[in-house]
């Protein structure tokens, strides 16, 4: 006889102890952080940042839960949910890199790739354009896609902060200002993609993403669930490519940039 799909409730069942669980992993990595002083200054930011960002986890989350059930199945509520998901993404990159009004241009990474990659998957009949399955799908891009930006413009900031005599010299030799920026942003900003990379090389042997593990719980076969999961992992490569590309050349052309101090 087949073997019976684990239902989710017996792998992780929402009860006290998932309560107590959780409180007591937040507080481990809070105190971690205030006690190792993990922060740009030494200071107890980042502790608060992972206290905030625990509470946000779980009062989002819940409202989540309650709302897309209904959302799933109400065509307009479902594109305001894409395109606060959207928002939200775009005003947090803008925050993390340039500290300043700067997410408008934040945006343009985020939605450049994301946008055009939903669109030919539902074109092409492999996502279907049901809520039950754009959100998650979707969501998972746009994080993918903010992740990829972050992570490329700090570093490409950083980069051109710390060698502004480089790009001061490539001006004197006659380079224009976008050429001599790329040539010291994009070698860093290309950092951006290792995470994607990693998680893509190591699946299965390292880890075994949501989507896989969701898929099982649900009751999918195991090559239903491989093959939801490949077009995940590479749809999320094409994702952060472009993104980083794009982050890349908006650093290169001053639209990303820092307030001066």
């Amino acid at each position: 006889m087949p073997e019976r799909p684990v239902a989710a409730a017996t792998l992780l069942p929402v009860d006290g102890v998932l309560a107590a669980a959780l409180l007591v992993l937040l507080l481990v990595a809070v105190a971690t952080a205030a006690v190792f002083r993990l922060a740009p200054d030494a200071s107890g930011r980042r502790a608060r940042e992972i206290a905030v960002a625990g509470v946000r986890a779980a009062v989002q989350l819940g409202a989540v839960s309650l709302v897309i059930g209904w959302v799933v199945h109400h065509g307009a509520a479902l594109s305001a949910f894409v395109l606060l998901m959207f928002g939200v993404a775009a005003r947090t990159a803008g925050r993390r890199i340039t500290a300043d009004r700067g997410w408008v241009w934040a945006a343009l990474p985020i939605a450049g790739p994301v946008a055009p990659v939903i669109g030919a998957l539902i074109a092409a009949g492999v996502l279907p354009a049901r809520g039950i399955a754009l959100i998650p799908v979707t969501g998972i891009l746009i994080g993918g896609a903010l992740t990829a930006t972050v992570l490329a413009g700090r570093r490409a900031l950083d980069e051109l902060t710390t060698r502004r005599g480089e790009v001061e010299a490539g001006l004197a030799l006659g380079l224009l200002p976008r050429e001599a920026r790329l040539e010291i942003a994009r070698p860093a900003a290309s950092d951006a993609l290792l995470p994607g990379l990693d998680q893509t090389r190591t699946v299965g042997l390292v880890t075994l993403p949501g989507a896989f593990v969701g898929m099982l719980l649900g009751g999918s076969s195991p090559v239903m669930a491989g093959a939801v999961q490949l077009f995940v992992l590479v749809a999320l490569l094409a994702v952060q490519a472009i993104a980083v590309a794009a982050t890349v050349e908006l650093v290169a052309r001053g639209r990303l940039r820092r307030p001066r101090a």
